[in-house]
């Protein structure tokens, strides 16, 4: 069982990965934020670093998705390879922030690594507005995270919209988050619960 977790900065994925992974006994898969070399360089100076952030990431998710299908195990994984590849380096190409050269050589890397990787069993997507994003980036304190602006975020969700329009790698669930506290609030994090449960009996 491959369950996955997509959504914007400051969506609370990482958060709901570790609380589902503890309700269901799965193991999560976190994204690699602390041991990423790239990401403090990238915040300071996006154009230079874009592309060596974005090859990080793509190689780190890589083996993180081959290392799930061999593994045999129930695993909730926290962001998917596809949020890359569709998103954060389309927007950052888009904003010219990573030259035409960088982003048609990401694009070649990441079509040949799809070829050997599937989909989730279940996608879960964290809807949120920006006004929540900024709530939830400031609440959290990161340094490196202080220089996003909204202008950056909002670009963002609406590639995210767009790619969960059409998304079609399987089961896709997608959750409003604005007026939820899964950390505080036991029903809102049943809520999701029920909702999981009911997809994941769908699939067998």
């Amino acid at each position: 069982m491959h369950v996955a977790i997509a959504g914007n900065i400051g969506a609370g994925k990482t958060t709901l990965t570790n609380l589902l992974a503890k309700h269901f006994n799965w193991e999560a898969q976190l994204e690699d934020v602390v041991d990423n070399p790239y990401l403090d360089d990238f915040y300071n100076q996006m154009e230079r670093w874009s592309f060596n952030l974005q090859v990080y990431f793509l190689n780190s998710r890589f083996r993180q998705v081959s290392q799930i299908r061999e593994s045999g195990k129930d695993i909730i994984q926290d962001r998917t390879i596809y949020e890359d590849a569709h998103i954060f380096a389309p927007n950052l190409h888009a904003m010219g922030l990573m030259t035409n050269r960088d982003f048609e050589n990401y694009k070649s890397l990441f079509e040949l690594m799809e070829g050997f990787v599937a989909g989730p069993d279940l996608l879960i997507y964290l809807r949120s507005s920006i006004p929540n994003l900024v709530s939830q980036i400031h609440k959290r304190g990161r340094d490196y995270e202080n220089s996003i602006s909204i202008d950056y975020l909002s670009r963002l969700n609406e590639r995210y919209e767009a790619w969960i329009h059409g998304y079609n790698k399987g089961n896709l669930l997608v959750i409003d988050v604005d007026n939820m506290d899964f950390v505080a609030n036991p029903e809102d994090l049943g809520f999701i619960i029920n909702k999981i449960d009911a997809e994941i009996n769908g699939l067998f």
